[in-house]
C-alpha cells in the first residue's frame, strides 16, 4: 500500500482537546528504542519474529482479556515497531461495542471518535474510563517487563517516548488502514521506520 500521510504521519503529540476515553477506533504505532530492530526480521515480505516479538505479539493479545472496554482489531509486529487498531467500546445499561472484525456492524454506523459504535449484548462491559494512553502505557510497560527479564537486562528502555495516533473517523478509513497493516511487511525497505533511512 502507497504511503498515505493522512495516515501514516508520525505525530507524538494528542489532538488537542480531544477526549482519547470516548468509544472509538485508533490506529496507533509505537516505535522500538532507538528504532533498533529487536523483535526480529522480514525475509520476502514475511515478518519472522524472534523471542522479543513473540512478547510484543503475546502480551498485545492479553490485552483484550485483561482489559475489557477494548477490543483488538488488525495488527502488525515489525522489526522495531508495531502497529496496531484498537477500539474503545461504548458502555452503558450492560453493553459493549462492535468488536472491529464483525464488517457488518463496522458498516452499520461511524466507528470513529465523531460516531457512537453499534451495540452488542454478549460481551461484557469493563470500565469506561479507560483512555487510549493508558492502554498503551499499560501494554508497552508489560513487554518491557518482559522482555528485559528475557534478555537479562533490568532496566534498559524497549520503547520510544510516547507513541503516535491516528483517530479513524469512518468505516473506509478502517478499510484502508487494515489495508496498510496487512501489507506492511511487503513494504518493509520503504517503510518510514526502516533503519537503514535513520
Amino acid at each position: 500500500m502507497a504511503y498515505d500521510p493522512s495516515i501514516h504521519h508520525r505525530r507524538s503529540i494528542r489532538l488537542k482537546g480531544f477526549d482519547y476515553t470516548q468509544p472509538g477506533a485508533y490506529f496507533v504505532t509505537i516505535v522500538a528504542h532507538r528504532r533498533l530492530p529487536i523483535f526480529g526480521e522480514i525475509t520476502g515480505g514475511v515478518v519472522h519474529l524472534n523471542a522479543c516479538g513473540e512478547t510484543c505479539r503475546a502480551e498485545w493479545m492479553r490485552t483484550a482479556t485483561i482489559r475489557r472496554e477494548i477490543a483488538l482489531d488488525e495488527f502488525v509486529v515489525m522489526p522495531n515497531h508495531f502497529h496496531a487498531i484498537v477500539m474503545i467500546m461504548e458502555c452503558g445499561n450492560g453493553l459493549v461495542g462492535a468488536t472491529g472484525r464483525d464488517e457488518s456492524t463496522v458498516l452499520h454506523g461511524i466507528v470513529g471518535a465523531t460516531g457512537r459504535s453499534p451495540l452488542r449484548p454478549d460481551m461484557p462491559c469493563g470500565p469506561a474510563n479507560k483512555s487510549l494512553a493508558s492502554l498503551i502505557a499499560g501494554y508497552k510497560s508489560a513487554v518491557t517487563t518482559r522482555i528485559n527479564k528475557l534478555r537479562g537486562t533490568p532496566g534498559a528502555p524497549v520503547w520510544q517516548r510516547n507513541y503516535h495516533e491516528h483517530i479513524i473517523r469512518n468505516a473506509d478509513e478502517l478499510s484502508r488502514i487494515r489495508e496498510y497493516i496487512r501489507y506492511n511487511p511487503m513494504a518493509w525497505e520503504t517503510d518510514d521506520e526502516y533503519p537503514h533511512q535513520h
